[in-house]
Order: structure tokens, then sequence, then C-alpha cells
């Protein structure tokens, strides 16, 4: 079992193919994740995928013109500049529709990457004896079958950006968060921006070639999605990202060998699994730590239904007389316990009693169904029917519902059946 397993996991490490495919992803795998934390935060996750999809434009015009003006064939670094030149057209084509017209931002975003899109297909297919581009490679990408050219490629970008990153870290950070702020103190913002879009050009061009056009998008946002799962400070996400992004190529060209699949699709499948163990188990924006906050949380009503029932009956309030009242009954030992931890209540030998904050909390609950009894006996709802509608309509307390209430009456001091209700109270103790 042991050789099995020792074979499985070594025997591809010996192939150069396997060796190359490794280095060049976990390269823009790591610079992916990073700047993939900017565009996630930015909400930009969309501008990846129409940068991915308007570099064909760019690849054809690179290629044309290393074909006709230098006669060579596919060339890395013309094909690079090309493709940089067309994300930062189809960019500045972007911020041009979206600032002059009412056109929105992600209305643009759509418009101009399939207008670019659309313009490389058609350069491809009118020059198609000129220029032999694999329109199938392009999209599904072929990680197995990374050349030398592309391991340079990806060392250079990798390089090169992750020093942008880290010299002006956090004037990326201030104008990711506060970009208001950020201009308020003379930084660059717009600038910034654009330093970012290259940046996100540039990992899109170096990782293309690997995963294709399709899941470039998703080598780029998967990672930083999991990061953010996982932590709330930016530097420590970056990190995070990088490594959920090398683990990603990792198991993925694993997964490629022993399946004999598509290589990037195993890859971005592999990061798919790993965000959806993260999305479940992440101890603070987890599913999991989710559905254990919601189970202890207590429902405002029976908090509220427990202080009105203790104040109607004064003092000592017994368990028992509690349960009669309170409808909620799974509820109550929970709600108990909390208003116990929140001061509104205190222990006694026979039931609960309430505190001096208790008090002042249940008789604004009081005055508030007091004052729903009011209302709804303006509005000629029966008599038999007053108490058990205010019944419910006594949680609606927010936004200075109950303050609009009493203005409307006239603040009226006595309900229909001749009972006072209690003036309004202020800094009264929050209920959670």
């Amino acid at each position: 079992m042991t050789d099995v397993l020792l074979r499985a996991f070594w025997a591809p490490l010996t192939e150069t193919y396997f060796q190359k495919a490794l280095i060049g992803g976990c390269l823009v795998a790591i610079v992916a994740g990073a700047v993939g934390c900017l565009v996630v935060l930015r909400r930009m996750a969309f501008l990846g995928d129409a940068l991915s999809h308007a570099m064909i434009a760019g690849v054809a015009g690179g290629y044309l013109v290393m074909k006709l003006l230098f006669g060579y064939e596919a060339h890395a670094l013309g094909m690079l500049l090309g493709s940089l030149l067309a994300a930062v057209i189809t960019v500045a084509l972007i911020g041009f529709v979206s600032r002059i017209s009412r056109i929105k931002e992600d209305t643009a975003i759509g418009i101009m990457y399939t207008g670019v899109f659309a313009l490389g297909v058609v350069v491809v297919s009118i020059f198609r004896s000129y220029i032999h581009i694999d329109l199938m490679h392009f999209i599904m990408g072929d990680i197995l079958g990374v050349a030398d050219s592309d391991l340079w490629v990806s060392a250079f970008v990798s390089a090169g950006v992750l020093t942008v990153l880290i010299l002006f870290f956090r004037h990326f950070q201030l104008a990711t968060f506060d970009p208001i702020m950020a201009a308020s103190i003379g930084l660059p913002v717009l600038l910034i921006d654009y330093a970012l879009t290259t940046c996100v050009s540039l990992v899109v061009v170096s990782a293309v070639s690997m995963v294709g056009v399709i899941l470039v998008v998703g080598l780029l946002i998967t990672p930083a999605a999991t990061a953010y799962l996982l932590s709330d400070r930016l530097d420590r996400m970056m990190a995070l990202a990088a490594l959920f992004g090398v683990t990603s190529v990792i198991g993925g060209l694993y997964l490629c060998v022993w399946l004999d699949s598509a290589g990037g699709g195993a890859v971005m499948l592999f990061g798919t699994l790993q965000f959806l163990v993260v999305l479940t188990v992440a101890p603070r924006y987890g599913l999991l730590a989710r559905w254990l906050r919601l189970r202890r949380l207590v429902p405002q009503t029976v908090v509220e239904d427990v202080l009105t029932t203790m104040l109607r009956h004064e003092g000592e309030t017994p368990l028992t007389v509690i349960r009669q009242f309170v409808q909620q009954h799974v509820s109550l030992p929970k709600a108990l316990r909390q208003m116990e931890q929140d001061g509104l209540i205190s222990a006694a030998p026979d039931g609960y009693r309430l505190t001096e904050i208790g008090l002042k909390e249940g008789r604004q609950v009081l005055r508030a169904h007091r004052l729903w009894e009011t209302y709804l006996a303006s509005i000629g709802t029966p008599q038999e029917d007053l108490h058990f509608t205010a019944d419910r309509m006594e949680h609606v307390r927010a936004d200075g519902t109950v303050d609009y209430l009493d203005e409307k009456l006239g603040k009226p001091v006595l309900d229909p059946h001749g009972k006072e209700i209690p003036p309004r109270q202020n800094n009264i103790h929050n209920i959670q």
C-alpha cells in the first residue's frame, strides 16, 4: 500500500512536463492569489473575465505584427505585449463609456469585452493564413504543455507584479477600503486603479496559456475568496490566497495525472473543492459557524414576552407562570439564561425577578402594547381583538415606530381599557 502511494505521488514528479507545470502553475497561483484579493475586495471579479476574453484580440494583433513585420511565427513577447495592450484598451473603453453616458460600469464591461473579443475572433478568421492560433487551446489552456518561454514569462510577470504590490501595498490598501480618504490625502486614486488593472492584465496574460480563458478568472478569484472567509486583514488574506492557489495547482495537477483529465479543469476543480470546505468550516464566516450562532440566538419576541409577563405579575414570578404566558417554550430556557446574563432578570427562590433594567425594558414593551391597542381601537378594531392583535404588534418598535404612533394619537395617557400607558424612557438597555 505504501509503495503504491509513493509511486502515485513520486512518479509524476520525475516527469519534466509535470515539473514545468508545477513551477509555472505555482508562480502564477501565488501572484494571482495576491492580486485576486484586491479584485475580490473591490468587487471587480467580472473585470478579470472581461480582460481574459479581450486578450484574444491582443494575441491576434501581436501574432500578426510579429509575422508581417519580423517574419516570426508565435512569439511569446509579442503576444504578451499585444494582450496587455488589448487589456488596457478594454479597461480604458469601459471607464470612458461608464463616465460619459448613463451606462453603468457592469453594463459597459459586458459591452466592451464582448466587442473586443469579437474583434479578435474576426481578425483571426480574416488572417487565418497568417495567424495560427488554436482557439480551443486558448479557451481551455494546457498546463501540462507549458513551454520554457511560458515559464520565463510567468517568472518575470510574477516578480514584477509582486514587487509592485509590496512597494505600494499601503496605497492599494487605502484606495481599496477608503478611496475618498485616499484622494483627500493626495493619493492618485485613478492612477492606483490603473496600476491594479495593469497588474490584473499581466496576471491574466501569464495564466491564460496554462488554464485558458474560461478558468483564469477562477485562478484569480477562487483562492482569494477562500482566504476572505478566513481573514479580516489584507496582508494575511493575500498570504492565504497565495497558499490556496498553490495547493489548487498541486492538487489539480495530481488529479489531472491520476484521472487523465484536462489540467486547467482539474486545477480549478480542486480550488473549488477547497472553497467549499472552507465555506463550510471557517471559524467565523463558515456555514457551520453561522448555524451555531443562529442556534445560540434568542428571539427578541420571546425576551419581550417574558418581560411583559413578569411586569404584569409584580414581584417574584414563578417559572410555571412564565411558561403559561410565553408560547415558545423551546426558546424559553435559553432566553432566561440570556436575560440573566444581560442583567434583565435575576434568579429568585421560586422563580425570577426583574432587575431595574428589566423593569425599564418591560415598561417600554408594555407602552408599545397599549399604544397599539389605542391605535387599533381608533380605527374600529373590535374590542375582543384588541389585546390579541396588539400582543403581536408590540414587538414592532424599531426606528421610532412607537414614538410616531404616540404623536399620531395625541400622546394618550390611558389605553382603551383605562390602564395607564407608561411614558417614554431614553437610554434603555439594548436587548440582543
